[in-house]
């Protein structure tokens, strides 16, 4: 009988334990709510070209050898005298200089400039939206661009969307995994709630699931 006040105790702290765990690890994640309009513009990560991309390839008193091309869906490019350049991944400055380094075997310190005219960005520079939507779509991220800024792009909800159970899929450097955050769409498109608007990152993806009645 001495033995039972102890195993009670025992047993409520391990029920503590198991209800303590399950409420952590069934928690939703939660992002901070952003402001329709950014109070200050700030500029985004630098840009990284994509496959078809438009370029506009520009070699200074060297008109024969400037160029506007589209980046091939391998990542290449191929302009005069220099074919099969590899583009995707790189910034304009970085394939300029790539650029440079290559005409350099034909012409004197050359000077190039790439100009990117038409973006469709790489995939971990573009954001996601599938599910109950109007037109699923790939979107280039840009500087600021909020869950109202790509609803709006996409033409919001579908009839039957659940749109407060999407979800946001975000790759986190610091630790390498994908982490899941809650969104509320609906409440944010069809009630107006200025809380359920957060900001979004380059490579994001929205799954917007849909109602089962």
């Amino acid at each position: 009988m001495r033995l039972r006040p102890m195993y009670l105790a025992l047993l409520a702290q391990a029920m503590a334990g198991l209800a303590l765990s399950s409420c952590v690890s069934g928690r939703t994640n939660e992002l901070p709510p952003a402001s329709y309009v950014a109070t200050q513009e700030v500029p985004g990560e630098q840009y990284l070209i994509g496959p078809l991309d438009q370029l506009n390839i520009f070699v200074w008193r060297n008109p024969e050898l400037s160029a506007k091309v589209q980046v091939r869906p391998d990542g290449r490019i191929t302009t005069p005298l220099i074919s099969d350049m590899p583009a995707v991944g790189k910034t304009p400055a970085m394939l300029a200089d790539d650029m440079k380094l290559a005409l350099s075997e034909y012409i004197k310190e050359p000077i190039v400039s790439v100009i990117v005219e038409n973006f469709s960005g790489t995939f971990s520079q573009q954001v996601r939206i599938v599910g109950a939507t109007e037109k699923p779509a790939a979107l280039p991220y840009r500087a600021n661009l909020t869950v109202l800024d790509a609803m709006i792009a996409v033409g919001g909800l579908s009839e039957y969307a659940a749109g407060n159970r999407a979800k946001l899929v975000r790759y986190d450097r610091a630790t390498g995994k994908q982490v899941e955050y809650h969104l509320r769409l609906s409440s944010l498109l069809k009630n107006g709630d200025s809380k359920a608007n957060v900001r979004l990152q380059p490579g994001d993806v929205i799954i917007i699931p849909e109602s089962m009645f």
